[in-house]
């Protein structure tokens, strides 16, 4: 049985992946159940391996409770998220479901988990870097600097910070000529 007081917060979880260990059963069905909901950008990683899903409280009446921090403030698809996080958690069989966007504590690169780069690599972006320790807002020198994600050589150079999207920069490498975009550090 849940009790309201049982959550899953992000930001204090000893991570796999982004689903924080030590969950109830209950808790850990329904994080399951979002990583298989894809970022409509990048289709190869779950909003949870992104770190949008910053949030998830089960409480009175079995109500699930997401909180969803989308990468920009601006984002077109936020409301396809909302209601597709809300879909999956219903089918999944929560009783009643309510999403909340926040930008409380803004979206940050690092908030991707290990699995997501990987994704992210596989997929054929160059998966941002860790941003440096002090470092506040974005990483204009991390963006500059880029491992090429089909041949994995550093031998390459940023064309333009502006990509496809807000989130993506372009790049070229040197050594298999070509060109491929990187996920910004922010």
């Amino acid at each position: 049985m849940v009790t309201p007081t049982e959550s899953a917060d992000l930001k204090d979880s000893n991570l796999k992946g982004n689903i924080p260990d030590g969950l109830t059963p209950d808790l850990l069905r329904y994080w399951e159940v979002l990583d298989q909901v894809p970022d409509p950008e990048i289709p190869a990683i779950s909003v949870v391996d992104l770190g949008i899903v910053t949030r998830l409280t089960v409480g009175d009446g079995g109500v699930v409770q997401v909180v969803l921090t989308p990468t920009f403030a601006g984002c077109p698809a936020l409301k396809w998220m909302e209601k597709t996080v809300r879909e999956a958690l219903l089918e999944a069989g929560a009783p009643e479901v309510e999403v909340q966007t926040t930008f409380e504590n803004p979206w940050t690169s690092d908030r991707i988990s290990e699995v997501g780069r990987e994704k992210i690599r596989n997929f054929g972006l160059a998966p941002p870097p860790r941003r440096r320790p002090g470092c506040v807002g974005p990483d204009l020198e991390a963006l500059a600097h880029a491992a090429c994600p089909r041949c994995g050589s550093e031998n390459t150079s940023m064309k333009s910070p502006f990509g496809p999207t807000l989130c993506r920069s372009l790049h070229y490498c040197f050594d298999c000529l070509e060109a491929f975009e990187q996920f910004k550090p922010l």
